[in-house]
């Protein structure tokens, strides 16, 4: 690097050396931008006024391509946005929705009653009263009068005395020989005694085998008899009824009187029988 005389320092060249060709141009540049003034203030013949400008215009709009290489480009800037006003709210919009007035109901006049309307009632003719006639019957047709037929007092089924609360539970030695039936073990459940005589009710043990003595055809004459079979079966016959087969579960009632016989059971049956009143007759029949 070499100074001038000026104080200016040169990069690469000495003084002598003549200036680069751009800045030779400048000069030319401005010489013709100065002639176009001059001539624009001319006042300019009216049918050369357009050929002027078109010489003048390319001289303007194109300058040298060397004189703006040291020229910065100026930068474009972005148009500022502009903002757009929201469109206004039409008053149709904005306006409230008015309440319809209440309209009062009409009132009632007294020309909007109902007229009532008079009816004549007629009243009916009083009923005759309907005579009747006795026919006479013929003597063939009249039926004997039925006698009143009156009940016989129901007999009252008490003990000689009050009953008490008794209660049985099972024990195998309670079954004893001391019963009606000398092929047979009774249980006595002690109703007997509960009820001062008024009701007999013991479990029944046929002992095997069913022998003639057995079959003997027998009444009993009692108010009330019922059996239940709790164990096996066991064969009977009633007189108007014929043999019946009784098995556990069955139940039967004899009557007072009727002549049955006990035909044959099982090994291990056993009945419940429950006999009123506690002491009645037995009579075996030939």
């Amino acid at each position: 690097m070499a100074k001038t005389s000026t104080g200016r320092t040169t990069t690469g060249r000495t003084a002598s050396q003549p200036p680069p060709a751009e800045h030779a141009a400048a000069p030319k540049v401005a010489a013709e931008t100065a002639k176009a003034a001059t001539a624009a203030k001319k006042p300019a013949p009216p049918n050369s006024a357009s050929a002027a400008a078109k010489k003048v215009a390319p001289t303007i709009a194109a300058p040298s391509k060397k004189a703006a290489v040291g020229a910065k480009t100026p930068v474009p800037q972005k148009p500022a946005a502009t903002k757009v006003a929201a469109p206004a709210k039409s008053a149709a919009a904005t306006r409230k929705t008015a309440t319809p007035p209440k309209v009062d109901a009409p009132k009632k006049t007294a020309a909007s009653k109902p007229v009532a309307k008079t009816v004549a009632v007629k009243k009916a003719a009083p009923r005759r009263t309907a005579t009747r006639v006795a026919v006479p019957v013929p003597a063939a047709r009249r039926g004997r009068p039925i006698p009143s037929v009156r009940k016989a007092p129901a007999k009252k089924l008490t003990g000689g005395g009050p009953q008490v609360f008794t209660v049985s539970h099972l024990n195998e030695a309670d079954f004893k020989p001391d019963g009606l039936r000398p092929y047979a073990q009774y249980r006595d459940l002690g109703i007997a005694a509960a009820t001062a005589g008024l009701c007999q009710a013991h479990v029944i043990r046929l002992v095997p085998p069913c022998t003639d003595e057995v079959r003997k055809r027998h009444v009993h004459q009692t108010e009330l008899q019922l059996v239940y079979v709790l164990k096996g079966w066991m064969k009977n016959e009633f007189e108007g009824h014929g043999e019946q087969m009784m098995s556990v579960g069955s139940c039967w009632l004899q009557p007072t009187g009727i002549k049955h016989t006990v035909l044959d059971y099982s090994p291990d049956c056993e009945v419940l029988e429950i006999i009123v009143p506690a002491d009645f007759k037995t009579e075996e029949l030939a």
